[in-house]
């Protein structure tokens, strides 16, 4: 029987989708890198060639959907250029799968060894979707309908106040601290991008 020798890329792509698939359902502690060994049939010395712990593992997990999420979201504005800038700005803050698709795999990013890992998650989903959010807000200042000089800041400051505020890995808020949040958020994007009031109530809704 011929052996099938595979790229190391596509050895590591394959361990990375059966690993989410683990993440999706299992509790972190009760994963192994024997679990995952088992899964694939290959030997210890191929997955830890790839990745030294479950930990490095499921960061590339983290990876993988990160740039699921962007590409998603770079779709979808190029399946709505006829909307208006606000109205794009709400499809990005409110159309995100990553929560709803990835719950457990979420529960697992918030256990207190992956500290470091959420954390690299956050920063690289601010620096991948930035631009996103920044060309839009270029969309508006050119519409008049934002008044900003920073629209790269903005767009950052946006998603980060999306991210960490709202995060209950970071910050357990109670719901009526989350709730106040929330109410506060739309009046707060609006002074930072100097759009129209109420422009964006829509996020009380969600």
């Amino acid at each position: 029987m011929t052996r099938v020798v595979k790229k190391a890329s596509e050895r590591r792509e394959e361990i990375i989708r059966a690993a989410r698939e683990h993440f999706q359902t299992q509790d972190f502690k009760k994963i192994t890198m024997q679990n995952l060994m088992e899964k694939l049939n290959i030997a210890k010395g191929i997955i830890y060639h790839h990745f030294a712990s479950k930990g490095e593992i499921l960061e590339a997990v983290v990876e993988d959907i990160v740039d699921e999420e962007v590409f998603r979201k770079q779709e979808l504005l190029k399946g709505h250029q006829d909307l208006k800038p606000i109205e794009k700005l709400a499809f990005l803050i409110t159309e995100s799968s990553m929560a709803h698709d990835n719950e457990k795999l979420l529960e697992n990013l918030h256990h207190p060894e992956n500290a470091g890992i959420h954390s690299r998650q956050l920063a690289r989903i601010l620096l991948k979707v930035a631009p996103l959010y920044a060309s839009v807000i270029r969309e508006g200042c050119e519409e008049g309908i934002f008044k900003t000089k920073y629209p790269v800041e903005c767009a950052e400051f946006l998603i980060a106040g999306v991210q960490f505020l709202t995060d209950e890995g970071f910050y357990p808020w109670d719901e009526a601290h989350l709730h106040r949040r929330m109410e506060a958020f739309p009046t707060l994007i609006e002074n930072l991008l100097g759009a129209p009031t109420g422009s964006f109530n829509f996020l009380k809704n969600n």
